[in-house]
């Protein structure tokens, strides 16, 4: 590979994250009940995942409810569940078709048996998948996945099965929900807000942020390759500093 296409590549985020916000309040300007913008947002999850597979980014992973949605209004839940339900029924013979790999994080618990049924099968349907690593964060929080990070590593502490002082990052990391993929390299909200909202707090550490006020029915190709040209031009530096970044390796020099 050519320095140019080196470059190129590294310019291309591997794993995407997205919170996808907006839906609600593309339906009320509309004057729609808000489970019609839900269903308009899964449209735009096409576009997104339509993107990646174009760009070639390897993950792309999307935050579809939070462990603090369950507090919506039971009628718009209800809704969301089945949206949820008819979307993992209509969608998994496409994507697996088109090599993606599907996997849901977060606590299944609280999700009917149906729904567990088919995010199992989407799962086994899709295991061997490599194209597209698709992951929906359902049930999800970011400080619910640092716990059960935490809960089962104190348990093979109490079991005796690893010493309290093996207990560092990378065994906290090795037990988060996204353990198997890199961490996201660019992290996209839509709907204008500027925060987290508790989505994989571990993970973004040194993630690129990137807000836009166009709601997620909204979402576009050419909104998308906004986001991907400023990653480009930004200079992650995870601590260092540019000058650290720019001087010739050891490697290089000699």
């Amino acid at each position: 590979m050519s320095s140019e296409s080196t470059i190129a590549a590294a310019r291309v985020p591997r794993h995407l994250a997205v919170i996808m916000d907006g839906n609600g309040r593309w339906a009320e300007r509309r004057r729609r009940p808000r489970i019609i913008g839900h269903r308009a947002g899964a449209r735009a999850v096409n576009v997104c995942i339509d993107f990646c597979l174009e760009r070639g980014i390897q993950a792309l992973t999307l935050f579809a409810f939070s462990s603090e949605n369950w507090g919506r209004p039971e009628e718009e839940v209800g809704g969301l569940m089945k949206l949820f339900l008819g979307a993992l029924e209509r969608e998994v013979d496409e994507l697996d078709r088109r090599g993606v790999r599907i996997r849901f994080i977060g606590d299944r618990s609280r999700f009917s048996e149906a729904i567990r049924r088919q995010m199992a099968s989407a799962e086994d349907r899709t295991r061997a998948n490599s194209r597209l690593h698709l992951t929906i964060a359902a049930s999800y929080g970011g400080r619910w996945d640092i716990t059960q990070a935490a809960r089962s590593l104190a348990e093979d502490v109490a079991a005796g099965r690893l010493a309290p002082e093996d207990v560092d990052e990378a065994a906290i990391a090795s037990r988060t929900c996204l353990a198997e993929l890199p961490p996201p390299d660019l992290f996209i909200r839509t709907g204008g807000e500027t925060r987290i909202s508790n989505f994989l707090l571990w993970q973004i550490a040194y993630t690129e942020l990137w807000f836009t006020d166009l709601l997620w029915p909204e979402l576009d190709v050419a909104t998308l390759q906004r986001a991907l040209d400023d990653y480009a031009a930004r200079e992650r530096r995870f601590g260092l500093t540019g000058a650290q970044l720019a001087a010739p390796t050891q490697e290089t020099t000699e």
